[in-house]
């Protein structure tokens, strides 16, 4: 079998709404992840709310503002994508959980990431409208 590789380009307006579709929730994602560091009592209330133990905090805004940059990254941008899925995800299902509206919101986080990257990264382009 032989495989040709064809150069897909993405349009320039494309490219720049893509990155403004990714940078919208990464800075989101950032000022979610600095509140988790810093711990104000809201964020405390949150958790407990959530039914999550405060010790939680720290590690997962380390690792919110780790996928985040991850994501930034164009080189590593699909796997990035990949991890935020999974953060949000957890997000969805803890609110879900709590049979609270608030799940909304990381799922449209969610659709932003992947749009976002559609947008500026061929390869995502490439793979999604891949027809053969």
């Amino acid at each position: 079998m032989t495989s040709e590789t064809k150069a897909t380009t993405v349009s320039r307006t494309a490219f720049w709404a893509g990155w403004v579709l990714s940078v919208l929730p990464s800075l989101l994602l950032f000022f979610s992840g600095a509140m988790k560091l810093l711990k104000p009592e809201d964020v405390l209330k949150g958790f407990e709310h959530l039914g999550y133990p405060e010790q939680l905090a720290v590690p997962l805004g380390v690792v919110e503002i780790g996928c985040t940059l991850i994501y930034l990254i164009p080189r590593t941008a699909v796997l990035g994508a990949i991890l935020l899925t999974g953060y949000l995800g957890g997000a969805v299902a803890t609110h879900a959980r709590l049979m609270e509206p608030q799940f909304a919101a990381p799922t449209i986080l969610g659709m932003l990431v992947w749009g976002g990257l559609f947008l500026r990264d061929p390869r995502i382009r490439e793979v999604i409208l891949n027809r053969r």
